[in-house]
């Protein structure tokens, strides 16, 4: 499968919620570091561990794909 198929096809609800969550994680990471006030040590270590986490959990989540087809259908025909 070449990366724009990828792209193309659709992602699994659970991924699609794992990537909006990882998206907050990280804008929250980045709204502490870039703070303009002076933040102890152990809250900025925080904040950075939050930003990595979130950058991962929502690249991963956006490169998993569906191979059924019948994703997001009823299965009403069992």
């Amino acid at each position: 499968m070449r990366i724009t198929e990828r792209y193309k096809r659709k992602t699994p609800s659970f991924f699609r919620k794992l990537r909006n969550i990882g998206i907050a994680l990280a804008a929250a990471g980045g709204v502490i570091i870039a703070a303009p006030i002076s933040l102890p040590a152990i809250v900025i270590t925080v904040a950075t561990y939050l930003t990595v986490a979130g950058t991962i959990a929502t690249a991963v989540s956006q490169a998993v794909v569906s191979d059924n087809k019948n994703e997001g259908k009823s299965n009403d025909n069992k």
